[in-house]
């Protein structure tokens, strides 16, 4: 299984120690991937900064590269704030790219569920499905602080 990963921008810098140590492990959004699957980056790139520019060009070079997947990294949910274009973000990748689109990548730390819990950040439907994929439980959240 080949994946792209995509960040957001003011984490550009991240080495995606975290990304690649949950996919190694298949938790966060990667336990949906069978254990017995190779899984394999083919791309790893941020969004280029807000409104998400780089997003469309990005996923071109990837499924080029032989992405099945793309995720949207796990910072775009528990950045201050979360990313605004997250859900169009997925939205329109699936759409141009006919590609499975999935949010998030590690779990969220539990550092960041804490606050954002307390903002009450993630209310409503949207939110709680955006995060779902990432938000194990608060062992695994522990492990990733």
């Amino acid at each position: 299984m080949k994946i792209g990963i995509i960040i957001c921008n003011r984490y550009k810098s991240c080495a995606g120690g975290k990304c690649f140590r949950a996919m190694q492990n298949r938790e966060g959004a990667f336990d949906i991937y069978d254990p017995a699957e190779a899984l394999e980056i083919v791309g790893y790139t941020s969004c280029g900064g807000c409104p998400g520019g780089n997003v469309e060009y990005t996923c071109a070079e990837m499924i080029k590269n032989g992405a099945q997947a793309i995720h949207l990294a796990t910072g775009m949910v528990v950045g201050y704030p979360p990313c605004r274009s997250v859900n169009y973000f997925k939205s329109f990748i699936q759409e141009k790219y006919k590609i499975k689109v999935v949010v998030g990548t590690h779990p969220i730390p539990q550092k960041y569920y804490d606050t954002h819990q307390n903002l009450e950040t993630w209310r409503g439907n949207m939110w709680q499905e955006l995060i779902k994929p990432t938000l194990a439980d608060e062992e695994l959240r522990n492990q990733y602080n």
